[in-house]
């Protein structure tokens, strides 16, 4: 059996371009593992605080020592953090915010990117401790940044690819919505073209 994680991030919800295709893309990753069990986490609708004191201060305190604001903050830390560790593959749906992800998804991140639990300190550098797991980013975009002169402004793709490799998740494939502000394609020529990459995608690793 397999575990998706799927995590949400469009203040848009059910409208979002994102998530309408990265719900096919869980449906299709359960039309293959019939069997699995999807844990979907939006953010937007239940967002993780941005990081504050409590949780930078507790990380580094024993449990036993740990004031109540600190211990609540790495709970929900914890909580992510477990749920990433869970799944096999986890399905990120994100729009371009600034030309970068929005900052609920980095909130997250800063959740789960915690040193002795998904990656570690070595004596020659980092290690990512959260291996063996796939990762499926759906990214929409108004432009399209995956090639052409747009390109450099994306801090989006990049950024996702480098934060999931520091953690040990070197398996990513990503699927591109994009363009859909752009008179020459719009909304249903993207979401057209990227679910046809996703079906690629997804019948290459079959």
């Amino acid at each position: 059996m397999k575990n998706i994680l799927f995590i949400q991030s469009s203040p848009r919800g059910s409208q979002s371009l994102s998530q309408k295709v990265a719900q096919s893309v869980v449906d299709d990753l359960r039309a293959h593992y019939p069997n699995a069990k999807v844990v979907v986490r939006d953010l937007a609708e239940d967002p993780p605080p941005h990081i504050g004191l409590p949780l930078v201060t507790g990380m580094h305190a024993p449990p036993e020592k740990r004031t109540p604001d600190q211990a609540k903050a790495i709970v929900l830390s914890d909580a992510l953090i477990d749920e990433l560790l869970a799944c096999d593959v986890i399905v990120i749906a994100a729009p371009m915010h600034n030309f970068a992800p929005p900052s609920i998804l980095k909130a997250w991140i800063d959740h789960v990117v915690r040193a002795g639990r998904t990656f570690s300190d070595r004596a020659n550098g980092p290690e990512g401790l959260v291996k063996g797991k796939r990762a499926i980013l759906v990214l929409s975009r108004g432009g399209v940044y995956s090639n052409g002169p747009a390109k450099s402004f994306d801090f989006q793709e990049p950024y996702l690819r480098t934060v999931l490799g520091f953690i040990g998740i070197t398996n990513v494939d990503v699927v591109h919505v994009e363009g859909v502000a752009n008179s020459a394609i719009g909304p249903e020529k993207a979401i057209v073209a990227a679910t046809a990459q996703s079906k690629q995608i997804l019948a290459r690793a079959a």
